[in-house]
């Protein structure tokens, strides 16, 4: 007779690992060198679109000051370019240059890079790839269920 796992158990022990994951992987270093908040403001304007600076710093919950510093290393660079509102020409709003694009996918791309190498390192058998594998999209919709 099989016990079922105690759901509380299993969120526990993912979550743990999870974490350590996420934590190792955001550590890569890639071109460009952002920086955390950098690639944070890029990926949340890449996600939601064009916005506005006090809008990103509502959803990532730091000052307008802060973001405000964040987004201008970023135009400085030319990752991000401000267009006036077409709904308020009062105001701007930002937007990811394609340069900016490629920045977020040099860090995916390196990202990835480590985590293949960690899996074709002889550590993992075949057998242990393709659960891997299985596991990935369980994790997407656990994620989608939060």
């Amino acid at each position: 007779m099989t016990v079922d796992p105690d759901p509380g158990e299993v969120a526990a022990v993912l979550l743990a690992s999870v974490s350590v994951l996420v934590r190792r992987v955001r550590q890569v270093p890639a071109e460009g060198g952002l920086t955390m908040p950098e690639r944070t403001a890029l990926a949340l304007l890449d996600r939601s679109g064009p916005t506005t600076s006090s809008a990103l710093a509502r959803e990532v919950q730091i000052t307008a000051q802060a973001m405000g510093a964040t987004l201008g290393a970023l135009r400085d660079r030319g990752l991000v370019e401000r267009r006036p509102d077409p709904d308020d020409g009062r105001r701007a709003v930002l937007l990811v240059t394609e340069a900016g694009r490629q920045a977020l996918r040099d860090k995916r791309n390196a990202r990835a890079e480590l985590i293949a190498r960690a899996l074709t390192g002889g550590e993992f058998t075949p057998a242990e790839l393709a659960r891997l594998a299985a596991a990935a999209p369980l994790l997407d919709r656990l994620a989608q269920h939060l």
